[in-house]
């Protein structure tokens, strides 16, 4: 009588099942980007600033990494802040800060984000803005968009 191992079937199951795993938790990033310009301050500013904002976001994880670059601030950053919840166009407190130790271009960072910060995250209710000395309420915005 021919006997056959179940090891074999056992591993390729085991095997397929690794796959899809990391397959699953790769899909799970969600992309954003941004666009930091003075017409998007509210209100506007006339600063000649532009900048951009790029992140991704692991739902699974919930880590949030962003890298932002900025040219032609009217000084150094003084502050810079995700806010939130807000649409384009409406302010609204900071969500998330950024260290002033960590301001010089590019600011990057991570953090692991609550499930409220990130509800907004997904909803596009954040946006980013960079502060000056002559601009102290923000000198430059963009919000924060899935790509």
């Amino acid at each position: 009588m021919l006997r056959m191992s179940p090891r074999p079937a056992l591993a390729a199951v085991a095997l397929t099942a690794f796959l899809f795993a990391g397959t699953a938790a790769h899909a799970a990033v969600d992309h954003f980007t941004g666009s930091l310009k003075a017409s998007s301050e509210v209100p506007p500013t006339d600063s000649k600033g532009k900048g951009a904002l790029t992140a991704t976001f692991d739902t699974v994880s919930k880590k949030f990494s962003f890298t932002v670059t900025y040219s032609g601030l009217s000084g150094p950053a003084t502050a810079a802040h995700f806010h939130g919840p807000a649409d384009a166009g409406a302010n609204a407190g900071v969500a998330m800060p950024i260290p002033a130790t960590m301001l010089a271009n590019p600011i990057k960072g991570e953090v692991t984000l609550p499930d409220n910060l990130a509800a907004d995250l997904e909803a596009g209710k954040w946006y980013f803005n960079i502060h000056t000395a002559a601009n102290k309420g923000g000198e430059i915005r963009g919000q924060v968009m899935k790509k």
